[in-house]
């Protein structure tokens, strides 16, 4: 069951599709430049309500006011990845997690210091 959800062509499709909608999302509510960094469109100046915490990646898309250290887009590169290798179903393993991101595996992989978690 592993390989048909994780890093398959189903978690690929779930990758692709969650990219769109997050590229839909930016183009809409950025008013900041659109960049390329890590492999992820970066949309600055987002309104707050848009993404949650500093930041919100979804599929290849980092949504964002503007917290754009090269720390923090070292750490939603992670996300990007995480992505890739759970697709559609990664925001449901997340929530499980927890919203506390010290406990919260994909922000522990992610790197909570890069992700400004930790001073």
């Amino acid at each position: 069951m592993r390989s048909i959800l994780f890093n398959s062509l189903l978690s690929r499709l779930g990758y692709w599709y969650a990219t769109l909608v997050g590229f839909v999302w930016g183009s809409i509510w950025s008013t900041g430049r659109v960049e390329r960094h890590n492999g992820l469109f970066v949309f600055r100046g987002m309104p707050r309500w848009t993404f949650k915490r500093g930041g919100s990646c979804v599929g290849a898309c980092y949504l964002t006011a503007h917290n754009v250290s090269a720390d923090v887009l070292e750490h939603e590169a992670v996300h990007k990845q995480q992505w890739q290798r759970y697709g559609i179903i990664l925001p449901l393993l997340y929530w499980a997690e927890g919203s506390n991101p010290l406990h919260n595996r994909f922000e522990i992989e992610a790197g909570l210091q890069k992700g400004g978690y930790l001073r």
